[in-house]
């Protein structure tokens, strides 16, 4: 899947995808509350109020620059809270190469912040050592995030992300730590979009007056618009989190901006509308 932004194009790449099995993640989401909300199906949910989610990178490619924003699981990765996020053998990286993105071919790394599935293949297990998986990139992350998750030691499966998909490019010098409103570009820059995570950032792309917008993990599904009090359990500031869905939606809400959902299932973008006092996500394919 792939979408054009004036002179910037931007590629879907997914490592997973799953129907159900998303109550521990967003528990208010119940069969029930998701099938009164009709627009999210078939798209969105299946006709029993299941909700669809996928992880999946993004690649933004300028006129100059081969950003790719966020790295999915990874494979080999071990001491995660999911059970079949361990020790994967997934086809992420050939996957990648066939759209055109080699690894070597990408020159900057973006995560929008450090959770489990947004670093995972920011390295990978060479002769039984974490290697960086774009030896030719620069990785960008946030300095108030690097700086949090750096500290963190009551979080076991954290402390293992850090150590296995982030230490390590650390250690080879290819880490730069950025302000929440860095501008990687000339049409490419950083939005701050705290709550979900100390240092949590989103993505505008601007270019010959059009523009879009990808959310990272500020809502991990399009129920999230039509519920913005529906919380992620990962979210590790929830009021914080709710209020920067309603300021960055309400901005977003009746503009032509390709909103483009870090988790959500294809058609993945849409437009953002208000829907009474709530939004609405209207597909782009």
């Amino acid at each position: 899947m792939r979408w054009r932004i004036g002179r910037v194009t931007v590629t879907r790449v997914v490592e997973m995808e799953a129907t159900g099995g998303s109550r521990f993640l967003l528990p208010q989401a119940t069969p029930e509350a998701v099938r009164e909300i009709g627009w999210l199906a078939p798209h969105f949910a299946d006709e029993t109020g299941r909700l669809r989610l996928s992880i999946h990178a993004l690649v933004v490619e300028t006129p100059e620059r081969r950003i790719l924003v966020d790295t999915c699981l990874g494979n080999d990765k071990q001491g995660r809270r999911i059970p079949h996020w361990n020790g994967r053998q997934g086809s992420f990286l050939r996957d990648l190469a066939e759209a055109g993105y080699p690894a070597e071919s990408v020159d900057t790394v973006l995560c929008t912040h450090l959770h489990v599935d947004h670093v995972g293949w920011n390295t990978m297990l060479v002769d039984g050592r974490w290697r960086p998986t774009f030896p030719r990139a620069r990785y960008l992350f946030g300095r108030a995030e690097f700086e949090h998750w750096s500290r963190q030691t009551e979080r076991e499966e954290q402390r293992a992300v850090f150590e296995d998909s982030v230490r390590p490019v650390l250690e080879a010098g290819l880490v730069e730590l950025v302000e929440p409103d860095h501008p990687l570009c000339e049409e490419v820059r950083l939005v701050p979009s705290f709550g979900h995570t100390p240092g949590h950032v989103s993505v505008r792309i601007a270019s010959e007056g059009e523009e879009a917008f990808i959310t990272g993990d500020i809502a991990h599904h399009p129920c999230q618009l039509a519920r913005p009090h529906w919380n992620s359990t990962a979210d590790m500031d929830p009021p914080a989190a709710e209020a920067t869905r309603r300021r960055l939606f309400g901005e977003l809400a009746g503009r032509p901006v390709l909103v483009i959902g870090t988790h959500f299932a294809a058609p993945t973008a849409g437009r953002v509308v208000r829907d009474g006092d709530a939004f609405r996500l209207l597909v782009c394919w």
